[in-house]
């Protein structure tokens, strides 16, 4: 074992306290979870207490279950659809050449400066007209055509997948379908999982929109289901932490499953982008 000199006992304390005080406010939300909400306010908590039932008790009064699934059901839909919405149109940009790309490609940029409340109610109006709210489908639909993704794809195809390979590929009789899922995706494979872990976290902690199209209890997603625990009079702020805390769990459980291959499409990104 290589001892470590002066500067790595540093960096290895440097990064022991980042590691502390990056993991101290999760570490604090499942402390906060086990007290009374009116406990919260009296100073900070280090040990569990023993309010962890009740405030169990509370939080599924309400359907929470519902509100997971529902959650899981909107996510992974999104994610899914999204990054194969953001694979084909970065497919596109990066190695087609047709009329006005770039004008087209600086027009998409250009809708990442619009805040989403800049458009609300004409959103509204659209999914009044396609017949789609109080359902799950504004969830889904609009948010997969997401121009940062398509953004993210395009740099990652121009940069990652050689002209050669897919004229070699037409050359064998494959069509711009087959190449598409023949070739394409496995090249993308490092930016699908990054931008796919984006998406679902876009789509797990979105609240602004499902707050505005949904009318019905049933369909609500966990930060809609959580508000509900919050009353006229009184809010039960222990029982709405501890469904944040186990609203946190499907997102830890896939940045730990692809953390390896989200690491590596970032640095993969950062070297060729």
């Amino acid at each position: 074992m290589r001892k470590l000199g002066i500067n790595g006992w540093i960096g290895l304390l440097l990064m022991l306290v980042i590691s502390v005080v990056s993991f101290y406010p999760f570490y604090s939300m499942i402390i906060m979870s086990t007290y009374e909400s009116n406990e919260l306010y009296t100073g900070i908590k280090l040990l569990p207490s023993s309010y962890l039932a009740e405030n169990w008790n509370s939080l599924f009064s309400i359907d929470f279950l519902a509100y997971y699934k529902n959650s899981l059901i909107v996510s992974i839909s999104t994610t899914v659809l999204g990054v194969l919405v953001s694979a084909a149109a970065g497919f596109a940009f990066g190695k087609y050449e047709f009329r006005f790309k770039n004008l087209l490609f600086v027009l998409l940029l250009g809708t990442m400066m619009i805040p989403m409340q800049f458009g609300i109610v004409a959103f509204v109006l659209e999914m009044r007209w396609f017949g789609w709210l109080n359902t799950m489908l504004p969830l889904i639909i609009p948010p997969a055509a997401n121009a940062f993704g398509v953004f993210w794809m395009t740099q990652f195809a121009r940069s990652s997948i050689p002209s050669e390979v897919l004229e070699s590929g037409r050359i064998d009789g494959c069509g711009e379908t087959g190449l598409f899922f023949r070739i394409v995706l496995p090249f993308l494979r490092p930016a699908f999982v990054t931008l796919g872990l984006l998406f679902f976290l876009w789509s797990w902690n979105s609240f602004f929109v499902p707050l505005i199209v949904l009318n019905d209890d049933s369909l609500y997603t966990i930060p809609l289901g959580i508000r509900a625990l919050a009353g006229q009079f009184r809010a039960d702020n222990a029982a709405q932490i501890l469904g944040l805390t186990l609203g946190t769990i499907p997102v830890l459980l896939f940045f730990s499953i692809f953390s390896k291959n989200l690491i590596e499409g970032l640095a993969s990104s950062a070297v060729k982008g």
